[in-house]
């Protein structure tokens, strides 16, 4: 039983807050992954080419990559509960919004602005649960924390596979909404504002000017630019027939409730292996298991266009998901640590622009080489990338003296 002591009674309210801000985040998470793996399928029903669906979702990045630097240092200075609200609302209505888009341009407009609210809920989500963070154990309250994150993210291909193949994509986008509703309803009722704050707001510049930060910030590009080439073209690959390079024809038609199977074991791997992994990180050289779950999420990547039929790809999926734990679980907690001397908004702010650069920079990328060499050309060169990608990051972090 918890002592009735002020160190108590704050230990209790933190505990509290954790679990409101758990659930927010996994309500939310939850809405936006039951669409993800659906959303090229409804691009290119309103006549996207893979140019165009690469747009559709780098809208949503670029629009997180220009506000969240922003939002997270004001959440610094201001608190971070009205930005966390705003963005809910805003959730909530856009999600009917894509019902109403009747053309690619009009899909691309809701996607930006649904990115401008995601900007106002997942880091800042995030730089409150870092608020909390003790020290030496920030690999497994950041790891615990990020649970709710993947598990939304992981749960919601399959409930949104379900629900297409049941009612069609617009009971999809109204489920979104439902999910979006719980968790603003949530931190509207139980979500105080974050103590800590008002503290100087921290420029970009100097946040990506700390040591610490800056070798993490390269793998957040890097992290997801594979992780935009899984959600983005992994439906597209496992829903027909490929024909590879060497002329022969591979069938990996799924069904979409299988795709939403697939895209959740990945998604679900990096979720129940966040508070493991994030104890490892605290354990061990975070910089080293950053590049061991960055070279089993490549290999995932190189597998994944030459194996047929549901179970192999189901096990290729499960090997990104565990290369991604391994790595996000040791970049958050290093991002933490570095987030005492920036503010954490403005850490958490910095670190998901990073991923927003990746996924901006991957559709587009990757959406021309489909057009042009076909999607096979896609995760061969996204798996080399991520290979690569991991070297580069070794060698910025040992000069930077975190290796």
């Amino acid at each position: 039983m918890r002592e009735n002591t002020p160190h108590g009674r704050q230990e209790a309210s933190a505990e509290r807050i954790f679990l409101v801000l758990f659930i927010s985040v996994f309500s939310a998470t939850l809405g936006l992954g039951i669409i993800v793996p659906l959303l090229p399928f409804y691009a290119e029903s309103l006549g996207a080419t893979g140019f165009w669906i690469g747009v559709i979702f780098s809208g949503f990045a670029f629009s997180r990559a220009v506000f969240m630097p922003l939002i997270g240092s004001l959440s610094d200075l201001r608190g971070r509960r009205r930005f966390m609200l705003g963005g809910l609302a805003m959730y909530t209505l856009l999600s009917v919004a894509y019902i109403a888009a009747d053309s690619v341009v009009a899909l691309s407009a809701v996607r930006v602005f649904h990115g401008l609210a995601s900007a106002m809920v997942i880091p800042v989500a995030m730089a409150y649960a870092a608020d909390f963070s003790p020290e030496g154990k920030e690999g497994r309250h950041m790891g615990t924390f990020m649970i709710s994150l993947f598990l939304g993210m992981g749960l919601g291909p399959l409930l949104g596979g379900i629900i297409q193949d049941i009612a069609g994509m617009p009971a999809v986008f109204l489920s979104m909404a439902v999910c979006a509703g719980v968790a603003l309803a949530v931190c509207i009722l139980f979500l105080p504002e974050s103590t800590g704050t008002n503290r100087p707001a921290t420029s970009l510049r100097s946040t990506v000017a700390n040591r610490t930060i800056r070798p993490v910030l390269f793998f957040r590009v890097a992290n997801s630019f594979a992780g935009g080439t899984l959600l983005v073209f992994g439906p597209l690959l496992v829903a027909g027939t490929v024909l590879l390079p060497d002329g022969a024809i591979t069938h990996q038609i799924l069904s979409p409730t299988e795709i939403g199977i697939v895209i959740s074991a990945s998604m679900l791997a990096t979720a129940f292996l966040q508070r493991p992994c994030g104890n490892l990180a605290d354990r061990y050289d975070r910089t080293l298991l950053i590049v061991a779950g960055s070279v089993l999420l490549a290999a995932a990547l190189l597998v994944l266009p030459f194996v047929s039929g549901f179970w192999p790809i189901f096990a290729a999926a499960l090997l990104f998901g565990l290369g991604n734990a391994i790595a996000i679980a040791a970049a958050t907690s290093l991002v933490t640590v570095a987030g005492r001397e920036t503010g954490q908004g403005a850490a958490m702010g910095a670190y998901n622009t990073a991923m927003s650069v990746g996924m901006i920079t991957a559709p587009l990328f990757f959406g021309a080489l489909m057009d042009a060499a076909g999607i096979v050309a896609v995760f061969v060169v996204s798996g080399c990338i991520a290979l690569a990608t991991s070297a580069v990051f070794y060698r910025i972090a040992r000069k930077a003296g975190i290796a």
